[in-house]
């Protein structure tokens, strides 16, 4: 039986450097939510985020971090990933000679490997590629390209697009996914958050007109590092 709460956040406090930048938090993150996450420049948001995800640099001071049912407080990022949190970020660094087919492929089998204990075909791979390329308007050409070189930011949010179209997570957090994003753009992330049903989102904007698009289930806002109480 899948559990009501996908993401509960229990007493957490972060701290980066020896700097505390959350205290006390409690979150509690149903499965199937469009839960935005507000607040202003500096409010601690992405430092949530960097916890959730496992970013080492991040030490956890006290507190729990419970998805879909497992304690992941104390597991690396990697294993966080292969559970099913999938994270887009702000910025994406550039990865020379890495294309973005090996990157996807690379990704999928492992996913694949951790779920069901085989590999991933080729033939299963392109297919699912195929059909998510077509579905988001992907032109062919990109995926023989360097993983964000001379990508613009509207293109870079693209690629995150078919990485979380393919990965399918149970969780996806998505740190200000409509930054360096046009209208066009912000409309078909809105839009593909909205066509998957079988993914909870947990997300940071500061423009109204995108989270409106989104039409949010639930919102939490944080003020230095703490949750602002209504």
């Amino acid at each position: 039986m899948k559990k009501t709460n996908i993401l509960e956040i229990k007493d957490l406090s972060v701290s980066l450097n020896d700097k505390q930048l959350l205290a006390d938090i409690n979150i509690t993150i149903t499965r199937g939510a469009r839960h935005l996450l507000a607040g202003r420049n500096g409010s601690g948001k992405s430092t949530l985020v960097a916890a959730i995800s496992g970013t080492p640099e991040y030490h956890i001071d006290q507190g729990q971090i419970i998805f879909d049912g497992r304690d992941i407080t104390h597991e690396n990022t990697t294993t966080r990933a292969l559970l099913g949190i999938f994270v887009g970020t702000q910025n994406v660094p550039e990865i020379p000679g890495l294309t973005v087919l090996s990157f996807l492929k690379h990704s999928m089998a492992a996913h694949h490997h951790f779920n069901t204990g085989h590999d991933l075909s080729m033939g299963e791979f392109l297919a699912s590629l195929e059909s998510a390329r077509e579905k988001l308007e992907i032109p062919k050409e990109w995926l023989n390209r360097s993983i964000n070189v001379g990508f613009s930011g509207g293109e870079r949010k693209r690629l995150m697009l078919l990485r979380l179209v393919l990965t399918n997570p149970t969780l996806a957090i998505l740190d200000e996914p409509d930054s360096g994003a046009d209208a066009t753009v912000q409309k078909q992330i809105a839009t593909t958050i909205q066509e998957m049903k079988n993914t909870t989102f947990l997300f940071i904007s500061h423009q109204k007109n995108f989270t409106d698009q989104i039409n949010p289930t639930h919102t939490t806002t944080l003020s230095n590092g703490k949750i602002m109480v209504k």
